[in-house]
C-alpha cells in the first residue's frame, strides 16, 4: 500500500512540474507577443497605398496607422506636371516636413514599424520625414513598402537609410496590386 502511495505522489508530483512548465512556456509566449507587435504606419495620397498597407497589416498581423497631412492634399497638388504644385514644391525642397495631424501616441508599444508611402519623385513624401523626425523610433526594427506607378523602392529605402542612419532598418517591399 505504501509504495501505491508513493506511485502515485511522484505521479502528481510529475504532472504538476509538466503543467507549471506549460504554463511558463505559455506565459514566455504571450509576453514574446507583447514584445514583438508590429506596426503599419502609412502616408496614402490617393488610397492606393493604404490598400497595400490594409493587405500589409493583415499579413503580418500588425496594427494600422495613418500618417494625415495637416492640410489635406488635393488633385491641383499632387499635379507632379506642374512646378508649382504644393507637392512639387514640397519634394523640391529638401528641408520641407508637412505638417501632420496628430501623433502614432502609443510607438512605444511596437518593435517593429513599417513606414509605407506613394513614391514621389523616385523617394519617400517629406511628410514621411515629419512622421520619423517626431516620433522615438530608436530600438525598434524600420521596414519600407511603397506603391508606384513606374519606380522601385530601393531608391526610397537608400534615402532614408541615409538621410537616418541611427535606426536599424531591415526590409522594403514595393507593394502593387
Amino acid at each position: 500500500m505504501k509504495h501505491l502511495a508513493s506511485i502515485l505522489c511522484a505521479c502528481t508530483l510529475m504532472f504538476s512540474l509538466t503543467a507549471c512548465a506549460q504554463n511558463n512556456k505559455d506565459n514566455n509566449q504571450q509576453k514574446g507577443d507583447n514584445m514583438n507587435k508590429t506596426l503599419v504606419a502609412y502616408f496614402s495620397a490617393t488610397g492606393n497605398t493604404k490598400a497595400a498597407a490594409e493587405r500589409l497589416a493583415k499579413e503580418v498581423g500588425a496594427d494600422l496607422y495613418e500618417i494625415v497631412p495637416a492640410q489635406s492634399y488635393t488633385a491641383a497638388d499632387l499635379n507632379w506636371r506642374n512646378k508649382q504644385s504644393r507637392s512639387s514644391l514640397e519634394m523640391t525642397d529638401k528641408s520641407s516636413r508637412p505638417a501632420v495631424k496628430g501623433r502614432c501616441e502609443n510607438i512605444a508599444d511596437y518593435d517593429t514599424v513599417w513606414i509605407g508611402f506613394p513614391i514621389w519623385w523616385y523617394t519617400a513624401p517629406t511628410i514621411i520625414n515629419t512622421f520619423i523626425e517626431t516620433h522615438d523610433l530608436g530600438g525598434k526594427t524600420l521596414c519600407i513598402f511603397a506603391t508606384s506607378g513606374g519606380t522601385g523602392v530601393d531608391g526610397a529605402a537608400g534615402d532614408l537609410l541615409k538621410a537616418y542612419p541611427q535606426y536599424t532598418w531591415a526590409e522594403s517591399r514595393l507593394m502593387n496590386k
